[in-house]
């Protein structure tokens, strides 16, 4: 199980790196610095969205659809269940199923944002309405809400079990 943990949580990481090193700097410079849907974890209103797709142009709208949703397509699947083995190997049964159905949800959240903005970068930008929009960024504070409260649930697990183990070496 250990074995397991440590592969998924590399193979996890070195496709976040990918995604955060390369293919996104990649699509904010192209953007003119402009952050992509995916990194506005507050959400993004209609003309921010418009604005976003204008500067990305043709080109930026391709490789965003061809690289980066490929990319993001593959990441979510293996966060979830990163993060799920985790809990399950940090936490009681009680914890680990719900906080792993957490980190399921914003799976499922990424995916469909994945999707919503597709539908938005496979349009001509100025056919863009705000309803489209709004469903777009409704999955992306969804999922990053429940990526969040994961994250979070897994960093105060390994803080406690640091602090469990810290105590158990003492005289």
């Amino acid at each position: 199980m250990k074995w397991l943990l440590f592969v998924i949580w590399l193979l996890t990481g070195a496709l976040y790196l990918l995604m955060l090193l390369w293919s996104l700097p990649h699509l904010t410079q192209i953007a003119g610095g402009l952050p992509m849907f995916d990194m506005r974890p507050g959400g993004y209103s209609y003309p921010e969205a418009q604005a976003l797709l204008m500067a990305l142009g043709a080109e930026g709208r391709g490789f965003y659809l061809a690289v980066q949703h490929r990319l993001d397509t593959l990441f979510p699947g293996l966060e979830a269940l990163a993060l799920g083995l985790a809990f399950w190997r940090l936490f009681p049964r009680r914890f680990a199923v719900p906080l792993a159905c957490v980190a399921l949800a914003g799976a499922v959240f990424d995916w469909l944002e994945n999707a919503a903005v597709a539908v938005l970068l496979r349009m001509d930008p100025g056919a863009v309405t705000p309803s489209l929009v709004a469903v777009a960024n409704r999955w992306t504070v969804l999922k990053s809400s429940a990526v969040t409260l994961a994250m979070t649930a897994l960093l105060l697990a390994l803080i406690l079990a640091l602090w469990r183990h810290l105590r158990s070496r003492r005289p």
